[in-house]
């Protein structure tokens, strides 16, 4: 299995450089969506819709022939996303063109990239991390894109292909339990508080609330000075947030390399569509809305791929109201979970146990893909095999 890493370096262009970036971008825009409003919306093929318009766009643009034909193939790659989406491909922007072997290289030796241009072919220095230059070291990547942030600065997405280990097979697995007051919860016992993000994003709320209002009613000089410190705000709590993501996601993974293990998560698909139906005030509301757990999820399934980590998806129904020992239901108050079971009257942490369950139905994706009996539960499947739903906690609760 081929994995794509992405590595985005920020350009350092001269002024006539970067006249001819801001070009490039608008000529592959501008030739996006002409081949958009030319070629029939139900067509996503790249080869098709290259050969109904790509000389009209040599023409019309003055792109260079694999930009004219990298132009093509993202009009057809947009169309099939958008197909699955169900929704039309309306615009594209001047804010980034795709580019192949034939029209990038990158040099190490003096750490520059190589793009043709509008007018050419130009070598613009990279500045990149140490990271970056890491990563790059004795590679030789054959694709990128270049972009235009909404920093105003031009950054190069350069993509590096590397083949991904085979997973590991193992009978164990490790569940995780997402929440909002801890992020993250695992059967193994670890944790990761989410009030420092939630702290952080009321902080972000409260000042982006005080200098919208400054920007609209105030003098002239405090409006423009609002608007600049917004816009300097902008991403930062974003960039924190993925920050956290990334050190959780890097620390499950890790774990389960150490425990020769597998990883469990629960499929939330839809939950804010779900909670958003509930009456809450707008203070949850946007607390709940906030909550980035498709980009953990998102950031543990690349890195087990990257590191031959099994990740697994599984239904979260009763996950957080059964006993992790006995299967019974038990009660949930705030942060404890106690069972009602007599026999067994478990008690403990909720998401500990939520974990613990998420652990128990990965393990028979893991082990019996057909369902067990060791779960006392229901379990059916769809015509893949794979578990689809978990309709009783307990047979005969």
């Amino acid at each position: 299995m081929e994995q794509v890493l992405t590595l985005v370096c920020k350009l350092s262009p001269s002024q006539k450089q970067a006249e001819e970036i801001e070009l490039v971008l608008k000529g592959f825009a501008d030739a996006c969506n002409y081949a958009n409003q030319k070629v029939k919306p139900q067509i996503t093929s790249k080869t098709t819709i290259q050969n109904l318009v790509y000389n009209e766009i040599r023409a019309l643009f003055g792109l260079s022939a694999n930009l004219a034909v990298r132009a093509c193939a993202r009009v057809g790659a947009n169309r099939k996303t958008a197909k699955l989406k169900d929704k039309p491909v309306k615009v594209f922007k001047p804010t980034s063109a795709d580019y192949d072997a034939r029209i990038f290289s990158f040099r190490e030796k003096d750490w520059t990239v190589s793009l043709t241009l509008m007018n050419g072919r130009e070598h613009i220095k990279i500045d990149a991390g140490n990271y970056q230059r890491g990563k790059l070291k004795g590679r030789k990547p054959t694709s990128a894109q270049l972009c235009k942030h909404r920093d105003g600065n031009y950054y190069i997405h350069i993509q590096i292909k590397d083949e991904a280990p085979e997973p590991i097979k193992s009978n164990n697995v490790i569940g995780v339990d997402f929440g909002r007051r801890d992020i993250a919860a695992t059967s193994n016992g670890d944790k990761w508080d989410g009030k420092q993000i939630n702290d952080v994003r009321d902080k972000f709320s409260r000042v982006r609330s005080s200098l919208q209002k400054k920007a609209t009613k105030g003098t002239r000089s405090t409006r423009r000075r609002a608007t600049q410190i917004l816009q300097r705000l902008s991403g930062k709590e974003r960039r924190f947030q993925q920050w956290l993501n990334h050190n959780i996601s890097k620390s499950i993974i890790q774990d389960a390399l150490k425990n020769n293990a597998a990883v469990a998560i629960e499929d939330l698909t839809g939950i804010r569509e779900r909670t958003n139906q509930k009456p809450r005030s707008k203070t949850e509301r946007r607390r709940s809305n906030s909550w980035s757990f498709y980009q953990l999820r998102s950031f543990l399934e690349y890195k087990g791929v990257q590191f031959g980590v099994e990740v697994i998806t599984v239904p979260p129904a009763y996950t957080s109201q059964t006993c992790h020992q006995c299967l019974h239901i038990g009660l949930r108050s705030d942060k404890r979970f106690k069972c009602t079971n007599e026999a067994c009257s478990w008690s403990g942490d909720a998401d500990f146990n939520g974990a613990k369950n998420v652990a128990t139905i990965g393990a028979v994706f893991v082990n019996q893909p057909g369902g067990s009996n060791c779960l006392c539960c229901e379990l059916s499947t769809d015509s893949s095999g794979l578990l689809k739903s978990l309709r009783s906690p307990l047979a005969g609760a």
